[in-house]
């Protein structure tokens, strides 16, 4: 019969070897220290650890998101906005980001807020609003060049939402219908000089052929003679006037047969 010492004994080392053992998973890793002291990043798979004697910290080396909370912003021409925006990370190297920085997760969150503070008020409202891309370009170059040596990686950074001021929106409306109506006005005057430009020239042109000029007398002459309750009267002169009557007297004739 096995004597009750023994039997604690053995329960005692079967827990101690259970719980030397540890799994990590696929996307995690383990920073295993000794005493205190680093000894190596372990994972993924199992491995067994001296009970008692190291301590490991679980890293996950996916990609996360970090939600940066709205951060009220003045632009470079005075204008108060809000924005937020969210960061994409991961984790390159899990010893770094265990023993560099405290709480990684927090020192990127504060050093973001920080960073999107002063880039955007660097730049003047129609800048903020017109070139995100590259205003989330240079918001990630500097995280990136920042975290790096916190064996961090900054995927991407996209600005959420801008929220701008009611008058300020109300003035921005007011600027676009001004636009609006600026490129209409140059558009009529465009035509305008067009139409003046061709009546120009045809005047020249009638002025070197009069005869022309009668055929368009004729042609406006038939287009009146289309309204029955007018009367049209000629203020020919010199020769040929009665033919000329003749010949209006005959397209007026047709125009009111048709």
């Amino acid at each position: 019969m096995v004597s009750i010492p023994i039997l604690i004994g053995s329960i005692f080392l079967l827990g101690l070897v259970a719980i030397s053992f540890k799994v990590v998973r696929q996307y995690d890793r383990a920073v295993v220290f000794r005493l205190g002291k680093l000894k190596c990043e372990r994972g993924p798979g199992i491995f067994a650890l001296i009970p008692l004697v190291d301590k490991m910290v679980r890293v996950d080396m996916r990609v996360r998101e970090l939600d940066v909370p709205k951060q009220t912003i003045i632009s470079k021409d005075n204008v108060t906005l809000e924005v937020d925006a969210v960061i994409y990370y991961k984790v390159t190297s899990a010893t770094k980001a265990i023993i560099e920085v405290e709480d990684y997760e927090a020192a990127t969150l504060l050093l973001a807020q920080t960073t999107l503070r002063d880039i955007l008020g660097q730049n003047e409202l129609d800048t903020i609003l017109s070139d995100r891309d590259d205003l989330n370009r240079r918001i990630k170059e500097i995280l990136d060049s920042t975290t790096e040596p916190w064996g961090m990686h900054v995927v991407m950074v996209t600005m959420r939402d801008v929220s701008l001021p009611e008058n300020m929106l109300r003035a921005i409306a007011r600027q676009a219908e001004a636009e609006r109506e600026k490129r209409a006005r140059i558009i009529l005057a465009e035509g305008e000089f067009q139409a003046s430009k061709m009546m120009n020239e045809a005047a020249d042109m009638y002025e070197n052929k009069p005869s022309a000029l009668k055929l368009r007398e004729f042609q406006t002459l038939t287009e009146i003679a289309k309204e029955k309750n007018l009367i049209v009267v000629s203020t020919g002169s010199g020769e040929g006037r009665t033919s000329d009557i003749a010949l209006m007297m005959g397209l007026a004739k047709a125009a009111a047969d048709k």
